[in-house]
């Protein structure tokens, strides 16, 4: 071999080992970045769900996907997030009913007072018929794809004073503090309690005072604010099971191919089904707490409240522009 053929041959392969050290990092980069914002503390289930979704997508598709999980909205504002995925600026992230119900306003059902029963009839609606029509209608109007339901919480009244509340006629008078929107308000008035519109931070000393009678919050809520120092008696109403909806952008969820796609959607119903187990055991949990600490926790005639609150609810501007038929629907979902 000539030195000028070893020479050429030199040149050839350090060209090659320079192409291959360009391409290592191509090949690093391929992984499919998913970038979650939410506005969850780490201690919330809502946070460590996030963990779930992400160990099962490492262990369904190893190696094809970046996740990283932004939390206490250090990446969008709470909020922002729907209208970040429609623009393809954010990949994942949990919206509510609220959220939802500003561009679909069919949704608007399920921020009413006792469309759903519990947390089981909340999976049933959502993972079946109901929820396939109304995702497709989320899907095509605000460009996100709903993948899981994740349960929030239900919704309970908390008395200053005990009473026998066993309809909402046993509300009349109570100055119940609710936040301050007209959705909120209308559902406390639906309730047959006097809404009274207070400041979160505000409802303890409102309480201890006497300024307001009650407040409604989820059992988790009332012992997080210690709410149950300056009141007696805890009415399970069960008057709002809420939830938000893990989704993911359509620019990014299209871009996925059909297997990856179903391993994502089975790592958000992981990460659902996680959360939700543990929210429901905390607040069973909860009912022996407050009782310990002294609390009358007493069940009225949820029946009751619930065919007052829908009539209510059905006789108003709300329930204009639901579907025909939807609440009879979901009524029937056993």
């Amino acid at each position: 071999m000539t030195s000028k053929t070893s020479l050429r041959r030199r040149t050839l392969l350090g060209a090659a080992a320079a192409l291959g050290a360009v391409a290592l990092p191509g090949l690093a980069q391929s992984k499919t970045v998913l970038r979650i914002s939410t506005p969850a503390v780490p201690d919330d289930w809502h946070a460590k769900m996030w963990t779930v979704f992400k160990d099962s997508l490492e262990k369904s598709a190893p190696g094809e996907f970046d996740v990283q999980i932004n939390l206490n909205a250090s990446l969008f504002k709470q909020g922002t997030e729907p209208a970040a995925m429609a623009r393809g600026n954010l990949e994942l992230s949990s919206i509510s009913a609220f959220d939802i119900a500003k561009l679909v306003p069919e949704f608007s059902v399920f921020t009413a007072g006792y469309v759903i029963r519990d947390p089981e009839q909340q999976q049933k609606v959502f993972n079946g018929p109901i929820g396939a029509e109304l995702f497709k209608t989320v899907s095509e109007k605000m460009d996100v794809t709903p993948l899981a339901t994740v349960y929030l919480g239900t919704r309970q009244l908390n008395l200053r004073d005990t009473r026998n509340v066993k309809t909402p006629a046993d509300l009349k008078g109570v100055k119940l503090r609710m936040p301050g929107s007209k959705e909120w308000l209308f559902l406390g008035e639906a309730l047959g309690a006097t809404a009274t519109p207070l400041a979160f931070g505000e409802v303890y000393l409102g309480l201890k005072t006497g300024t307001i009678d009650g407040q409604d919050n989820p059992l988790p809520s009332v012992r997080a604010a210690k709410f149950y120092e300056v009141t007696k008696q805890i009415v399970l109403t069960s008057h709002l099971v809420d939830g938000i909806f893990i989704a993911i952008s359509n620019k990014s969820f299209n871009a996925l191919t059909a297997a990856q796609k179903q391993k994502v959607t089975a790592a958000a119903q992981a990460a659902a089904a996680y959360n939700n187990e543990n929210r429901i055991k905390e607040e069973s949990q909860l009912v022996e707490f407050f009782k310990k600490e002294g609390l009358q926790v007493t069940t009225p005639d949820v029946e009751a409240f619930r065919k007052s609150v829908q009539a209510t609810y059905q006789n108003s501007d709300y329930a204009k522009v639901w579907p025909k038929g939807l609440l009879d629907r979901i009524n029937a979902t056993k």
